[in-house]
């Protein structure tokens, strides 16, 4: 994260004794990425994060994967998925994904167990509903339009509040920030970024948890193992560092407009490796006395393009379709653009009314069985009809 931050109780110096009440030592665990070269914080524990009682490999929902074949865009009705209860983790359903990211969808109702993903960062998108992410570095209270980054290897959950939560999963095999191009040298954001650090909700408190041989379920590059901890993992008094899970309300991106259509990554909220995160929010649009709103035909030759329809209506998709939920995937190896009659339709506009979060990813994306069942698979021959 681009700043500090210090919570709960902390010593004076780090790396130093810090007595309990009763005299005893906190546990100190340092938390740091790129082997001790990059963010990190410091985090104090009642009892010892090393002591487990047990270990044992877990089997998760099995999920297929194929490749883009025969290459063509794609339509996924993500709200044709709802049937039965299910958890923030455990209940997800994985819809694209490569070896640097998967894309998935679950509607949570009901607590997930303690859960680490020891690969990559997570961010979840709140579609619909609210929820609180429970953390070794305390709470999160998200609602709808808040993208949640949880940091490799954070132990937490998610427990919906009021009713179920929809969300759009995003996990990576490496680290989630914002662009590079948006920080400082030294992490703050600059002038020119969409957001900035007052837009940026962390924990603000410790979240104290008692409790034996407490499970949590770790994602790691072999498999899946469950752990089961001696002690609750939410023991922890204080921490301090720049390496935590934090919220951003999509509806606290600034958009960047001109006089002629501005290209995506202006939209551009967060980087991973290998993909980047857009967020296409309500916004004024192009004012030059010729301009045409929507997007010009275009293809990005390096990139598969992913957009989730999360609000508002998306003007260059009008009559293809798409509804709320809805994803679509244009490849590489296919120009996409508007639909028929979306650049007549839109001159002369002086705003648009959508929201939408693009995900484009540098390698192909493969289709996941749970994808494919929600296929709307008309969607690539919308382009061949009159407006």
């Amino acid at each position: 994260m681009p700043y500090y931050r210090s919570v709960g109780e902390v010593p004076h110096k780090r790396h130093t004794q810090f007595r309990r009440p009763d005299g005893g030592l906190y546990a100190e665990e340092l938390m740091g990425q790129e082997g001790f070269s990059s963010d990190s914080s410091l985090l104090y524990h009642r009892h010892p994060p090393t002591a487990i009682v047990s270990a044992e490999t877990y089997e998760p929902p099995p999920s297929t994967r194929s490749p883009n074949l025969p290459l063509k865009p794609r339509h996924l009705r993500t709200h044709k998925l709802d049937a039965g209860p299910a958890d923030a983790v455990l209940g997800r359903r994985p819809l694209l994904a490569n070896n640097d990211v998967k894309i998935g969808y679950v509607v949570a109702d009901r607590p997930s167990p303690l859960y680490r993903d020891a690969i990559g960062d997570e961010c979840l998108y709140v579609e619909q509903g609210r929820a609180i992410v429970e953390t070794s570095f305390g709470t999160l209270e998200i609602g709808t339009g808040d993208y949640v980054i949880i940091p490799t290897s954070v132990v937490h959950r998610v427990v919906p509040q009021d009713g179920p939560v929809r969300l759009l999963t995003i996990e990576a095999t490496g680290h989630i920030g914002p662009p590079k191009r948006y920080l400082s040298v030294r992490g703050q954001f600059l002038e020119h970024a969409p957001y900035c650090e007052r837009d940026v909700r962390g924990p603000g408190e410790p979240l104290l948890a008692e409790g034996t041989d407490v499970e949590v379920y770790v994602k790691h590059r072999a498999g899946w193992t469950r752990h089961v901890y001696a002690q609750h993992p939410f023991d922890v008094v204080g921490w301090d560092g720049c390496l935590y899970p934090w919220a951003f309300s999509i509806h606290d991106f600034e958009p960047i407009t001109g006089r002629v259509h501005q290209p995506p990554p202006v939209h551009q909220t967060f980087e991973g490796p290998n993909f980047v995160v857009c967020s296409f929010v309500p916004r004024k649009v192009d004012y030059h006395p010729l301009a045409i709103p929507v997007p010009y035909n275009h293809h990005n030759v390096d990139s598969d393009e992913m957009m989730f329809y999360t609000g508002g209506n998306y003007e260059a998709r009008r009559g293809s379709g798409i509804e709320q939920g809805s994803i679509s995937l244009h490849p590489s190896g296919f120009t996409h653009g508007p639909q028929p009659g979306a650049v007549e339709r839109a001159l002369g506009a002086e705003a648009f009314d959508e929201l939408a979060v693009m995900i484009d990813t540098f390698r192909p994306l493969d289709l996941c069985d749970a994808g494919l069942s929600v296929e709307d698979t008309a969607y690539a021959w919308t382009w061949n009809r009159q407006p």
